[in-house]
């Protein structure tokens, strides 16, 4: 079968075996571990965040060093020669030492200095963490906070963060995890958008209506889309569509059309009007991290304040039943909520012509 090295060099052509004395750089070993993870070149290039061209580039160079083969394609992907597979359980070791090496360091920071990594779905990174995250940083000023925001779930047990929120429970028996509580989505459009098209009343009438939906991986409002007009192609309802959960709010308080909405975002400022249709849809929260993560004393207290955050008690979108967003604001008694969109309006008062 065809290797990915040599390409286009003569089939004569022989790898170096007297390049490797300098042995491999651990950015090689990991682009590789992706590799085999991954089994193509395409998703594991999307995952580094490389061109599949320079992936290649750096498995080429790994072969060299190591003078040996390391991977042949086929037509499902690529899979370890017998040496790659070796050389990948020795590379496994040398990530797990890498992983030490950083718990390490991190169990050494001062308390409440240093870094914390969260990774989180985009809607609450933006919605409700981020703009909560100045509180924790007023109250932790020497801490830094990488606050990842993206759909793909991000991995604990590598290290990529070190505490995750997402929507889909994770199923590695080697991390810990956490039911933060759960979030209740239904329809909803802008007062301009209803005064145009009118209000629908059934599922049936949101045929006649025009969507707007985030298509990306791992979304849950395009399954929930789906499950409501089987018989049909969604995109031939939405009319409006985006990969971003940000562009999708302003679009739909901009009139766009009928899209999902956490209920929550009805008591955090913009003027979106919930629609009483039998289409509310529930999905557990949860908070997943690396056991060795929580004896980290920072790490250990943003777990803590990101619990305080999510707590159905306080914040009542978070609990297990429905709650319709006329009766949050009865419901909830904790202090004064971010307004989310205050400060983002144009004052044309204050513009000097």
């Amino acid at each position: 079968m065809p290797t990915i090295v040599n390409r286009g060099g003569p089939e004569n052509e022989h790898i170096d075996s007297s390049s490797g004395a300098g042995g491999p750089d651990w950015e090689a070993v990991r682009t590789f571990l992706e590799l085999a993870r991954c089994g193509s070149i395409r998703s594991a290039a999307d995952r580094i965040g490389l061109s599949p061209n320079a992936l290649r580039r750096k498995i080429d160079d790994l072969e060299r060093t190591l003078g040996t083969v390391l991977v042949t394609r086929h037509v499902d992907g690529i899979r370890p020669t017998p040496e790659g597979a070796e050389i990948l359980l020795a590379a496994k070791r040398m990530e797990e030492a890498a992983f030490g090496l950083l718990r390490a360091r991190n169990s050494a920071v001062p308390a409440m200095s240093g870094e914390v990594r969260i990774g989180v779905t985009e809607a609450f990174g933006t919605f409700w963490l981020g703009p909560r995250l100045v509180e924790f940083q007023r109250a932790y000023p020497q801490l830094a906070v990488d606050l990842m925001c993206a759909m793909r779930s991000a991995d604990v047990l590598r290290l990529e963060v070190d505490v995750a929120i997402q929507l889909d429970r994770p199923t590695s028996p080697d991390v810990k995890v956490v039911r933060l509580g759960r979030i209740h989505s239904m329809l909803a459009a802008a007062p301009s958008y209803l005064a145009i098209y009118g209000t629908p009343k059934t599922t049936e009438d949101l045929r006649k209506h025009r969507l707007a939906m985030q298509f990306a991986d791992q979304t849950k409002s395009q399954e929930v889309f789906s499950g409501l007009f089987p018989d049909i192609e969604l995109r031939k309802l939405v009319k409006f569509s985006t990969n971003n959960s940000s562009a999708l709010l302003w679009a739909l308080i901009k009139g766009a059309g009928i899209g999902w909405s956490p209920t929550y975002i009805h008591v955090m400022g913009p003027k979106m009007v919930p629609l009483d249709i039998d289409a509310v849809f529930p999905f557990d929260i949860w908070l997943t991290y690396h056991p060795d993560a929580a004896r980290v004393p920072r790490v250990r207290r943003m777990i803590d304040w990101i619990i305080e955050n999510f707590d159905p008690k306080v914040f009542p979108w978070f609990r297990d039943e429905f709650i319709h967003p006329r009766d949050l604001p009865s419901q909830y008694h904790g202090p004064p909520l971010i307004n989310l969109f205050e400060g983002l309006t144009w004052d044309r008062s204050i513009v000097k012509m």
